[in-house]
């Protein structure tokens, strides 16, 4: 694989915290995701429609969803202390998002009611192949400033892993980072939707862990990463402008690792897929729930890769992430 060795114990974020501050192992495993909270409008066809093109759909279904929201209801379902940082629109959706992430016990408490904004909405369209294109519109996301840090900063002192991605307003999501890693924890960025002129060192360097899919990995990179070679060379660039970790998601082709003591490569699950919505985020749940706990860098992919493609056999955004239960029997048959 071309790495310097087999990847280390990833260091756990309560070691870390226990001997820089003091402080008793009481909250650990606690992930706080700071991102955006959407109402998912998903269509199910036999294919996409091209521009100009009209087609008759299957179905239609209404549910929760927004990445950030995504990626805490994938956490909690497999066993994490999860708060989520948000906002929504003191409308119809925002009323129908709260109650959602009550049923799916993600805490509320640090989510805001902009009487300003309206709730965030994403239309989904799904084919026969589970392959997905989405328009979001960001409503209240949009609007997340200093403010939302400034409430969050307790939560945001006391989490072990930030989960953030690109559906908020950037320059909060690195203060919300800077709190986090300054007290000892760790920050996941998911670089989606990836901005056009990419990501440089003054935000990578503020972050520990990088997810990227083959798209957002050659908006980033300039690298089209089609094989694990390609991978390669896409995570050794991102690296040199200062993040720690970079895990690139291959779609059903797997998921290639590099830190600076290794690299890797997990292998894809083979699962009978329905609708890739939301499958990354239920990755990347899934990978802040193992480094929280401690695992090494190469189990945690692995883990989060099987949290992944379970979400893939259930329809919908949120409502896909699996149970541990279900997580763990996937692994012990691999």
């Amino acid at each position: 694989m071309g790495g310097a060795g087999p990847v280390p114990a990833a260091v756990g974020v309560a070691a870390a915290l226990s001997e820089a501050t003091g402080k008793k192992e009481d909250h650990l495993l606690a992930i706080c995701v700071f991102g955006s909270i959407n109402i998912d409008l998903t269509t199910y066809g036999a294919k996409l429609p091209r521009p100009g093109e009209s087609l008759h759909g299957e179905r239609y279904a209404i549910g929760l969803g927004g990445k950030g929201c995504n990626q805490a209801v994938a956490a909690s379902r497999l066993g994490s202390k999860t708060d989520l940082i948000g906002r929504i629109g003191r409308d119809a959706f925002g009323d129908t998002a709260l109650s959602a992430l009550r049923r799916l016990n993600v805490p509320t408490g640090g989510v805001f009611v902009d009487p300003g904004s309206d709730t965030g909405v994403a239309v989904i369209g799904v084919d026969a192949a589970a392959e997905n294109c989405i328009t979001v519109i960001g409503g209240a996301n949009m609007a997340i400033d200093e403010t939302d840090v400034a409430r969050a900063k307790p939560t945001l002192e006391r989490s072990d892993v930030l989960l953030l991605q690109l559906e908020i307003p950037l320059a909060a999501g690195l203060a919300a980072a800077d709190i986090v890693r300054g007290n000892g924890g760790r920050v996941i960025l998911d670089p989606a939707p990836a901005p056009q002129g990419g990501l440089d060192g003054s935000v990578l360097s503020r972050i520990d862990v990088i997810t990227p899919n083959e798209t957002e990995t050659e908006i980033l990179t300039a690298v089209r990463p089609t094989d694990v070679e390609q991978a390669s060379k896409a995570a050794a660039r991102i690296r040199a402008e200062g993040v720690a970790m970079a895990v690139i998601k291959l779609g059903a082709d797997g998921v290639y690792f590099q830190d600076e003591d290794g690299d890797g490569f997990v292998p894809p699950f083979v699962v009978d897929s329905v609708d890739s919505v939301a499958a990354g985020d239920c990755f990347n749940g899934g990978l802040a729930h193992a480094l929280a706990e401690g695992r090494t860098l190469a189990d945690a992919v692995r883990f989060a890769a099987a949290c992944g493609a379970l979400s893939t056999t259930t329809p919908g955004a949120s409502q896909s992430a699996p149970a541990l239960a279900d997580v763990m029997a996937l692994l012990a048959d691999r």
